[in-house]
């Protein structure tokens, strides 16, 4: 299972944050980061989701008011938002 994440997308609310450590606040941009991620292209960003945290990662997705975070399972399906 991997998460994709558009930075571009985000609009700070940090509720991600809240829900997965994954995510952290970056103040000065006024956006989340998703910490040991890779940038897929620009401000998309991509990260496998270990086992135990899996449930977190769908939280985070389910709580970004403008869904900028995408959950897949390991065949690309898009499982949330």
């Amino acid at each position: 299972m991997y998460v994709e994440y558009d930075r571009d997308t985000c609009i700070g609310m940090f509720q991600c944050v809240a829900e997965w450590d994954a995510f952290e606040r970056d103040e000065d941009a006024g956006k989340a980061v998703l910490a040991d991620s890779e940038e897929e292209s620009a401000d998309l960003f991509v990260r496998e989701i270990p086992e135990d945290a899996e449930f977190d990662a769908k939280f985070a997705a389910r709580a970004c008011p403008v869904e900028a975070i995408t959950v897949y399972d390991d065949d690309g399906e898009q499982l949330v938002p």
